[in-house]
């Protein structure tokens, strides 16, 4: 058993911590490796968010990690970045009501749904952020850099036992992505790996002793980047993040 950690002071409200990547990186299995390495020491709320649909947080009630009551789903409508960086109320509002129903709790995982590389969230709903890519997509995927892989509090290079299968090699794969953070924080993780799952447990608790502390000071890693959303007509728009007065604009354009 892991060695428990105690914080003397309880905090005003829990720790929030976003976990965003492109769809298919693992985003979901990881809360589940978190909720399963800290949830005998930790109380833990997740919210989750799909478009249209709540299937991520039933796989997580489904996998038995968390007490399904403690799993909420958010419909977001639309791109799951806009519930996670434009307009965070309807995530805001589920973490309030998480832990209004379950007080006290320690950590709120707050999952984006699967978006692109450039996916941030706002520091105005998390307090720390995780961003997934996983050796499926290429170990060239980290020197890419972007928003989230190069000022995320922590990118996670998920599903390294994979990269066999995939010719990738994960040390390098990580010394790219440490090249393109410089310096900050890496994680080489697989499920399977109780050495890899602890230094994701490590990381996650000393963010949460800092914000206990009052120490952490959340970061904004800085807008998306503009990106194109075609629609049914073939035409569509271009999506910008970084309009200071409301947070986002679109210009509208033809697709190619």
């Amino acid at each position: 058993m892991p060695e428990t950690t105690t914080f003397p002071h309880a905090p005003a409200r829990a720790l929030r911590l976003g976990v965003a990547g492109p769809v298919g990186v693992g985003k979901s299995s990881l809360i589940a490796t978190v909720c399963r390495a800290l949830a005998d020491e930790l109380a833990i709320g997740v919210i989750t968010n799909d478009i249209y649909t709540d299937e991520d947080a039933r796989f997580l009630r489904s996998a038995g990690v968390l007490d399904p009551e403690r799993i909420r789903a958010v419909e977001t409508g639309a791109c799951p970045h806009t519930a996670i960086r434009d307009d965070v109320t309807a995530n805001l509002l589920a973490a309030e009501d998480l832990e209004r129903d379950f007080a006290p709790l320690d950590l709120v995982v707050i999952e984006s749904g699967g978006d692109n590389l450039t996916a941030t969230f706002s520091p105005a709903l998390v307090d720390a952020q995780i961003f997934v890519l996983d050796v499926a997509g290429g170990g060239d995927v980290a020197r890419k850099g972007g928003p989230g892989i190069g000022r995320a509090d922590l990118l996670v290079v998920n599903k390294t036992d994979l990269a066999p299968y995939v010719g990738v090699d994960v040390a390098r794969m990580v010394a790219d992505a440490s090249a393109a953070r410089d310096g900050r924080d890496v994680v080489a993780l697989s499920r399977t790996d109780p050495a890899s799952v602890a230094a994701l447990r490590a990381w996650l608790l000393g963010v949460l002793e800092r914000f206990r502390a009052g120490a952490h000071v959340a970061q904004d890693p800085g807008p998306m980047a503009p990106h194109f959303h075609a629609d049914e007509e073939g035409q569509g728009y271009l999506h910008s993040h970084d309009d200071p007065s409301h947070g986002h604009e679109h210009e509208h354009a033809h697709a190619h």
